[in-house]
């Protein structure tokens, strides 16, 4: 399976199972169900989005994918695409409990930005940069992505993080406060991350209106600017 998850008390953990859990058709898809199916079960209080890989976390867009829809000339698939990731980028933002992101290896390009959508972030220490790769690949961020990366990365390292590419590792990030905590290896931030979860046994409908307003204005971002961006898509174009 693409994506699975399970409950452990009052948790839901989803675990990437896809190798490099690149984002394709078919992993928006199985995310946005895993999501789906969560916010049937009222016992659950909080998401643990974790990794089976042991390097990787998630490292962005599937460009082998992208190319070859690209080179059938099936301009349409690739736009449908992208507004896919809007609608999981939304759920994720305005998702009714806590969703943490426990990084046990790399998080690059959409992966990092799936990582900047959740409340909370964990990262290993052992293993495993976050960056975010568009301007060494040629490819531009739409505002919506923008603003989601503002979400968790001060200002004054955005700059530097958007510009250069720079790769950051789990105790640079801990210390400019983007992730919570740089634990010790793999193990530990599964468990670390799952025991804070688990912390959280409020209702959903403060978590709901709070994250609504907290994010209300990447959601207007993503509504009415992104669509022209994806519509004029310069990847279409090269």
């Amino acid at each position: 399976m693409i994506i699975e998850w399970k409950k452990d008390d009052t948790v839901a953990i989803i675990t990437l199972n896809n190798g490099e859990n690149r984002h394709n058709p078919p992993f928006t898809r199985a995310i946005l169900d895993a999501f789906a199916e969560i916010e049937k079960d009222e016992s659950i209080y909080a998401v643990v989005i974790t990794s089976s890989d042991e390097k990787s976390w998630s490292q962005g867009l599937d460009l082998s994918w992208i190319m070859d829809v690209i080179a059938k000339k099936d301009f349409r698939t690739i736009k449908d695409f992208f507004y896919s990731l809007n609608a999981l980028f939304k759920k994720i933002l305005l998702f009714p409990m806590p969703v943490i992101a426990s990084i046990n290896g790399h998080a690059s390009g959409n992966g990092a930005i799936l990582a900047c959508c959740c409340d909370f972030r964990l990262m290993n220490a052992d293993r495993g940069y976050f960056f975010f790769p568009g301007v060494d690949i040629n490819i531009s961020y739409p505002s919506g992505i923008q603003e989601i990366i503002k979400k968790a990365f001060p200002y004054y390292k955005l700059e530097e993080a958007i510009l250069t590419g720079k790769r950051y590792d789990a105790k640079e990030l801990e210390k400019h406060h983007i992730i919570m905590k740089a634990c010790d290896n793999a193990e530990a931030v599964r468990q670390e991350s799952i025991a804070f979860a688990k912390t959280f046994k409020k209702k959903r409908s403060i978590f709901e209106e709070i994250k609504k307003q907290l994010n209300k204005h990447i959601i207007a971002v993503i509504d009415n600017e992104d669509s022209a961006y994806i519509e004029g898509l310069d990847i279409l174009k090269q």
